[in-house]
Parts: C-alpha cells; sequence; structure tokens
C-alpha cells in the first residue's frame, strides 16, 4: 500500500524553516526521539498532533492528507515495473521517498514517461501502417510496375534508332500513360503519410482526465446544484424524462432529435455506439438502445446544453488538463456527472443505496438506468457529512484494456498495463450479466471487496460482434458488511479469500501458477 511520505515533508519543511528537532519537540509536547521515528516515516501520524505540527511548520493540511501524494507514488511504482527499466533494478519502494524529498521531479518523471508512452504509440502505430497497411503496399508494387514500364520503353527508344514512326508513337504513349499513373500514385502515398503522421495521443489525455476526477474525488457540489436546479425548473419526473428532455433539447435549444436504424456509423470522437451529433443541429439515436440508456444519452444532452457554464468554468480551472483533448474529454465526463446527478439525485440515490446494502442490480431496476450508470454514480457519493462507502472503479475490454479508472489508496489501478489476472474484473468476462464478488487478499494484508459484472456496451444485431465491458467496484474489507455482497463471505476464514496481487511485477507470490512476469527486486 502506498503510504505518502508525510514525515518526509515535515522534516524538509523544518529544515528548510531552520528548526531543529529539539524546538519543534517541545513546541508540539512530544519527545525529540519520537519526531526522529515520525520524520524518518517510522511512526504514522494524524489527529491532533499532525495538526500541531502542520500549524507549528506553516503547512496546509490538505497538503499532508496524502491523496494526492498517494497517486504519484502507485504511478512512479508502476513506472519502475517497466521492461525499460528492468536492467536498473528500480525498487518501486522508493517511490515514496522521491515524492518526500523532490515531488517537483517525481511529477516531471511521470510526464517524461507518459510522453515517452505517447511517442512509442506513434512509433508503434506507424510501423504498423508501414508493415502491414494494404494501400501502401498495393502502392508500392504499383509503383515498381510503372517505373519497370517507363524505364523499358525508354530502353527501346534509345537503343533503335531507326523505330518506324508509329511505334515510336505508341512508345512515347506508353511513356506518357505509364507517367501519369506514377504521378497519380504518389500523390496518393503523399495523402497517405499526411494523414499518417497525425499525433497519436491516446494515453495522456485519459490520464489527465483521471487525474482531473482523482483531484476532485469524483465529487462536484456546483454541478450537483445546478443539475439539481434544472430538474426543479423541468419538473423531472421519472415517468416522462424522455419526453421532457426531448422537448427541452428541441424546442429550447433547436437540435433535432432522430433516429438511425444504422446503428454502426452513429460512433463519434466524443459519442458512444448509440448517438452522433450531425453537423446539421441534428441528435441521432440508434433505434436499437434501451430505454435506460436513451434516457442517459437525453439527459447527457440537455447537460451540455443548458449547463453549459458551469462546467465549462470548472474545466477552466482545472490546472491539470493541459491539452484541448483533455479538456473536451473532461467536458464530456461532467456532462455525464450532471446527466447522472438530474436521474439519481443525491440524497435520495445515497438512502436507496443504503438501504439495498449497494445491491448493483436492484439499484439498476429501481432507478431504471444502467449497471454501468449505477456503479459511476456510486462512486461520486463524496459529499462531506453524507459520503457512502469509498470505492474504486474499473471498467476493461476483453483485451484488458483499461479504459476507465478511478483508485482507493492501497489499490493502485494500472495506466499502463493489465492487473493481476485473477481480479474478478477479467473473470466476469465468463459470464456476461452475472455479478462476481470476491475477498480479495494481497500479500501485504490488505484485503478488498470485489464486486465485477460484464455488460453489453450498445446494441448489436445479428452477425455483429457483441460490444462486452467488464466494469468493477472495489472497497475496503471493512466496508464489506455494509453490502449486500458481504454476507455470502466468510471474511473471518483467512485462507478463503482470494490471494492476488497488484500487477505481477509488483507481486510478492512466488507461487502464483498465474504469474507471467518476474518480480521486479531491488539490489
Amino acid at each position: 500500500m502506498a503510504r505518502a511520505p508525510i514525515g518526509l515533508k515535515l522534516r524538509e519543511r523544518r529544515k528548510a524553516l531552520g528548526v531543529t528537532q529539539t524546538a519543534l519537540a517541545a513546541k508540539v509536547g512530544v519527545s525529540p526521539s519520537y519526531l526522529n521515528l515520525i520524520e524518518s516515516e517510522k511512526r504514522n501520524i494524524g489527529g491532533s498532533l499532525l495538526k500541531r505540527l502542520a500549524g507549528e511548520l506553516g503547512i496546509r493540511m490538505e497538503e499532508l492528507d496524502g491523496a494526492a501524494d498517494r497517486r504519484l507514488i502507485d504511478d512512479l511504482g508502476e513506472i519502475a515495473t517497466s521492461p525499460t527499466f528492468q536492467n536498473l533494478k528500480v525498487s518501486p519502494q522508493s517511490a515514496s521517498e522521491l515524492v518526500g524529498r523532490h515531488p517537483d521531479w517525481a511529477r516531471a518523471l511521470t510526464v517524461l514517461y507518459r510522453t515517452y508512452m505517447d511517442r512509442d504509440q506513434t512509433v508503434i502505430a506507424l510501423a504498423d501502417r508501414l508493415n502491414q497497411d494494404p494501400f501502401l503496399a498495393a502502392a508500392v508494387h504499383r509503383m515498381l510496375t510503372n517505373v519497370s514500364a517507363i524505364r523499358s520503353a525508354s530502353e527501346i527508344l534509345e537503343s533503335i534508332p531507326d523505330i518506324e514512326p508509329d511505334q515510336r508513337e505508341r512508345f512515347h504513349s506508353i511513356l506518357l500513360t505509364e507517367s501519369d499513373q506514377l504521378s497519380s500514385v504518389a500523390e496518393g502515398l503523399a495523402a497517405f503519410f499526411d494523414k499518417g503522421v497525425a499525433p497519436t495521443r491516446s494515453i495522456s489525455p485519459n490520464e489527465e482526465v483521471d487525474d482531473f476526477l482523482q483531484e476532485h474525488q469524483s465529487y462536484f457540489p456546483e454541478l450537483e446544484s445546478a443539475a439539481d436546479a434544472l430538474s426543479a425548473s423541468l419538473q423531472l419526473e421519472e415517468h416522462s424524462v424522455i419526453s421532457t428532455l426531448s422537448e427541452l433539447i428541441e424546442q429550447r435549444y433547436g437540435v433535432t432529435i432522430s433516429q438511425s436504424a444504422k446503428g454502426s456509423h452513429l460512433n463519434g470522437p466524443s459519442q458512444g455506439p448509440n448517438e452522433a451529433v450531425s453537423n446539421d443541429n441534428r441528435l441521432i439515436l440508434s433505434d436499437a438502445v434501451p430505454g435506460p440508456t436513451r434516457r442517459f444519452v437525453l439527459a447527457r444532452a440537455a447537460a451540455e446544453l443548458a449547463l453549459a457554464e458551469p462546467i465549462k468554468e470548472i474545466v477552466d480551472k482545472a490546472g491539470v488538463l493541459t491539452t484541448g483533448e483533455a479538456r473536451r474529454r473532461a467536458t464530456r465526463v461532467l456532462s455525464s456527472y450532471c446527466a447522472a446527478a438530474m436521474l439519481l439525485p443525491y440524497d435520495r440515490f445515497l438512502e436507496q443505496a443504503i438501504s439495498l446494502r449497494y445491491d448493483i442490480e436492484r439499484l439498476r431496476h429501481s432507478f431504471d438506468v444502467s449497471l454501468e450508470q449505477i456503479c459511476h454514480r456510486l462512486i461520486t457519493l463524496r459529499k462531506p457529512g453524507a459520503e457512502g462507502i469509498p470505492l474504486a472503479f474499473m471498467r476493461v475490454d476483453p483485451s484488458g484494456y483499461v479504459s476507465k479508472r478511478y483508485t482507493l489508496p492501497g489499490l493502485p489501478i494500472p495506466r499502463y498495463g493489465g492487473a493481476c489476472p485473477l481480479w474478478p474484473v477479467y473473470r466476469a468476462f465468463q459470464t456476461p450479466g452475472v455479478v462476481n464478488c470476491s475477498l480479495a487478499a494481497f500479500p501485504n494484508n490488505d484485503r478488498f471487496l470485489f464486486i465485477a459484472c460484464a455488460v453489453e456496451k450498445g446494441a448489436s444485431a445479428f452477425g455483429q460482434h457483441r460490444p462486452l465491458l467488464s466494469i468493477m467496484l472495489a472497497c475496503e474489507a471493512i466496508y464489506a458488511d455494509q453490502t449486500v455482497y458481504g454476507g455470502s463471505l466468510n471474511f473471518a476464514a483467512k485462507d478463503q479469500a482470494l490471494a492476488v496481487g497488484p500487477t505481477c511485477r509488483l507481486c510478492t507470490r512466488e507461487d502464483c501458477a498465474h504469474r507471467q512476469e518476474d518480480l521486479i527486486v531491488a539490489t
């Protein structure tokens, strides 16, 4: 589990102020030896003592709560597992000290690694394009054919001075035709490479949005209030959600809502598989989408139109969103957040979640929304004084690609690769639609409750690939008895917990039959 380097921060700040350990210990009422243990990260610290130390050193408490530091430590730990560094034997355990002593350098290293990953993805994409693209292979073959024909005709004209006029004219015609074709192929290649060198930034924008959500703990009180006000002004009722939102979108904002039977063409850079916004101000919905998805899509479109100003204000203030693509994706995420707040009002949803003991299937039926929407909403229950269970969230496709992630302290979800293959989020693909729950034990004795289910994302037709995604929630085991899933697990029997790890390169379980890579060992 990643521990925030609070002691190191206190020591660095004390030294910067020129205060001795003895003097500081006397002011806060502890012995110098105990303060030394705290600064050496050999004693945990919290409560009133931490507040007194922070006050004496002029450090804000939010700088010491450790959430941002833990995320940074987890990121560095995962970077240390990269094959790029395997010969350096970089110890993931040293990440905490680096963050504590040199946080700016630690952040710089993560930015550098993300940049490297972007460039690496670009090189791989271009290499695949050069090696496998059928157009390129055909174009090169055609160019060679044209060049051969031009060369042969030229050699004949050069070597036979007394060639008949009609024959000479025919070879000149061959030269002209083959030259035109060669020019056409060359222009096609130029266009191909102009398109092919577009920057590949499939990683950083998503990561910036992840950091943005973690920074806010996936809770935005301004948007909760704005969504409540919009729902009240519309007198939004469950039985009339579709008609009320459709009227708002079409009559107030002039956006035409239409349907398409060809759902496969509705994908766009900011849309899901069930919707698209055309250039002529139309919202096009696939006619195959179920009612819950249609309700959510309309709610999100209404939020994009009616709540654009508060959403833009939050995005503009977010320092972690450094690119236009990251800001666009964050805007989309916040629009979805507002849609969830409209369809699943905070107080009523929290009350129902507690009443149903976080049963995601019963919650889904109770609010007539999708399972993924329920899971998303559950991680946003962070209102001070009215919090739900702290939950992590993970979404993967059948290839193992992590498309969404929200971490918890002690449960880092990988950015750059797959997690432990024993996590239920992968097993759920074997039984789509069935909720899998497991008590998982990590090598450091941390225990978490995992709840996972594979769902069909979007609509599919006969003969089409079934678009499955697996969604997982996780919470610390101490909260399991508050859920319906805790009753089916024996928490007293330690040997019944599923023995898992973070990733193979960070897992110390030497006898695991599922290990794919060696453990990173510090030297």
